[in-house]
């Protein structure tokens, strides 16, 4: 297991700015105003032949009324708690604050490696900023600026100079990524939380308290998974701050580097059409697709109500109607742990690869028994098929008019073709080809 290093700080001093630096990448959400990053991120950092894990962590407010802010509060601690050394962060133009000093007396408290970086000292010039900055009693001191570059390479070099050496991480094949999409405050990270068995994300009341899309790895009878939790999907029209498009940006991209999408729906307040574009945007990925209806114990004893949901469901979600559903609830954990059930069911059928002589004599039966639409004086003719990838099942049949294939004949295939290969709730694309 590599070593964890966590940024700690107050809040809008540059941790998420210097997580993407590190990272090389664009994991945390940035913005100039405090408060963006709620959850612990984390993410596998190859650092010259050193291998960690970085984690970002939300700012930490020693003023903290808001029983949310409290919340980021405590995934901060617990970062420290899991952390192996820490690096602090404070803003090299405002000074020493009161929220500075506070973390320092927890830190000192953790006996934890620290590493105090004075960021947004934007050269050498400002070199004497971090003077202010002995009173809290942490040494060595780097000055940087983790948005232009400037001191972080020599302080790299530090932070990693007697970890022990370890091979890169390596992308887990086996991994099931399991993204958990929905409208905000249906339940998401609650039902991580619930999976998890711990207070791993931010849930509140409030809807948009995920903004991040975060990451976390999961192994539950011998198999790993990667539980995803995402910012709330809300109508294009309802979104008017720029943080908000961004987190709705990050939770798309989600759906494309995930397996399986478990897309939540309220049970107490039926299916809107945002559900209905939310199980679109899911159908369009062809993404494996779980229809997870969530707070279920708050209708499971009214039949009238149970009844409306089954309906609603039928007529706004009828083109994923193949997909498996299950009623939970995250709050109670009543049935949580059968979820495991059809997302191990669904990714057997999602990786799926079936021989080429089969494909083609399944074809052959399925339009000899109904045969495709005339041409004018002929008849569309096909010649030869082939499965050509998996993560969905992917075919490819070369015919001989391609272009006139009409959709409703497209989909009638698939059907029968998710039948015959017994892959009854995993998404199929076909692809035809002229020959």
């Amino acid at each position: 297991m590599p070593p964890t290093i966590a940024i700690v700080g107050r809040p809008n001093v540059g941790k998420s700015t210097l997580f993407n630096r590190l990272s090389r990448s664009r994991g945390a959400l940035v913005d100039n105003y405090p408060g963006v990053t709620r959850d612990r991120l984390e993410i596998s950092v190859d650092f010259e032949g050193k291998t960690f894990r970085l984690v970002d962590t939300g700012g930490f407010d020693d003023l903290a009324t808001d029983p949310l802010l409290e919340k980021v509060k405590d995934q901060v601690k617990t970062a420290i708690e899991e952390a192996d050394r820490i690096i602090f962060m404070v803003d090299g133009r405002q000074g020493i604050m009161p929220g500075d000093e506070e973390i320092a007396r927890v830190l000192r408290m953790s006996r934890k490696k620290t590493f105090l970086v004075v960021n947004k000292a934007d050269g050498p010039e400002q070199g004497h900023v971090i003077s202010d900055f002995c009173t809290l009693g942490i040494d060595p001191i780097y000055p940087m600026s983790a948005a232009h570059g400037f001191g972080v390479r020599s302080f790299m070099e530090d932070l990693v100079n007697d970890l022990p050496e370890g091979e890169p991480a390596e992308t887990n094949h086996e991994q099931i990524r399991v993204a958990v999409l929905g409208k905000p405050n249906v339940g998401k990270s609650s039902l991580i939380n619930r999976i998890l068995g711990t207070e791993r994300l931010v849930v509140s009341d409030l809807p948009g308290t995920t903004r991040d899309a975060v990451d976390t790895p999961f192994n539950y009878r011998g198999k790993e998974y990667l539980l995803i939790d995402t910012a709330g999907i809300r109508r294009k029209a309802r979104v008017k701050e720029k943080i908000e498009r961004f987190s709705m940006i990050k939770s798309m991209e989600c759906l494309k580097r995930c397996h399986i999408a478990l897309l939540l729906i309220d049970a107490s307040e039926g299916v809107s059409e945002q559900d209905a574009r939310i199980c679109g945007y899911a159908f369009e990925q062809a993404r494996g697709v779980i229809l997870v209806v969530n707070k279920w114990d708050l209708i499971k004893n009214d039949p009238q109500k149970k009844k409306t949901l089954d309906n609603e469901i039928d007529r706004q979600l009828n083109f994923i109607s193949y997909c498996p559903r299950i009623n939970l609830s995250a709050m109670t954990g009543e049935r949580v742990i059968r979820l495991f059930d059809r997302i191990d069911l669904l990714f057997e059928q999602f990786s799926s690869r079936i021989n080429t002589g089969v494909v083609n004599r399944a074809i052959q039966e399925i339009i000899e028994k109904h045969p495709p639409p005339r041409i004018g004086q002929g008849r569309l003719k096909f010649f030869y098929a082939t499965q050509t990838r998996t993560r969905p099942p992917t075919f490819v049949i070369f015919v001989s008019r391609p272009d006139v294939i009409h959709f409703s004949y497209e989909r009638f295939l698939i059907n029968h073709l998710r039948s015959h290969f017994n892959l009854g709730h995993s998404p199929i694309k076909l692809l035809f080809r002229k020959r």
